[in-house]
């Protein structure tokens, strides 16, 4: 009997759900508790603004608020200039797809949205949600230069940290810190 794409979709999704951080703590290189020690970093390059940030954003334990207030501010609605503190497990999120797909700059293609321009992108299109979590600073739409996208987006399904849109037409994956599910 063969599977209709609906359902090898859904076949697909709940093997992914099953191995999830098994099958991700196979490709990292060291514990939990190593990881709650490691210094993180992070590569973004901004498609809009032209901006980048590579640098380390959390060490010691705790996450540098320096940095922090930096990638908020590259990831500022660059329709109106506002600024959202962002949720630092985006970057977490980020910097674990690096230690599962190689490391490498992500090019950010949509992050921080004010309620005015989230309301003028709705208006153009029916993909983007009335309660986004982009408005919240907890969401970002990337890829990465040389990198199959469909890795990224199933190495991020493996993660279960969040919610992962995959976007081929327009070569992108959406990473929120929201409940887990995908599209």
């Amino acid at each position: 009997m063969q599977m209709g794409s609906g359902a090898a979709t859904a076949a697909r999704r709940r093997v992914l759900r099953a191995f999830g951080w098994a099958a991700l703590s196979l490709m990292l290189p060291f514990s939990p508790a190593a990881w709650a020690a490691a210094p993180r970093s992070i590569s973004l390059y901004h498609t809009h603004t032209g901006e980048r940030f590579e640098s380390v954003y959390f060490e010691n334990g705790e996450y540098v608020p320096g940095a922090i207030a930096e990638l908020s501010h590259l990831l500022r609605d660059f329709r109106t200039g506002d600024v959202c503190p962002f949720d630092a497990r985006v970057f977490d999120t980020l910097y674990a797809l690096n230690l599962a797909c190689g490391e490498g700059t992500y090019e950010v293609v949509s992050a921080f949205r004010s309620e005015q321009t989230n309301r003028m992108l709705r208006s153009q299109s029916r993909r983007v949600a009335k309660d986004s979590l982009h408005v919240s600073g907890r969401a970002v739409d990337v890829r990465m230069p040389g990198r199959d996208t469909r890795r990224l987006r199933d190495a991020a399904l493996a993660l279960q940290q969040g919610g992962v849109g995959y976007y081929a037409r327009s070569n992108f994956v959406h990473l929120d810190t929201g409940p887990v599910r995908s599209w």
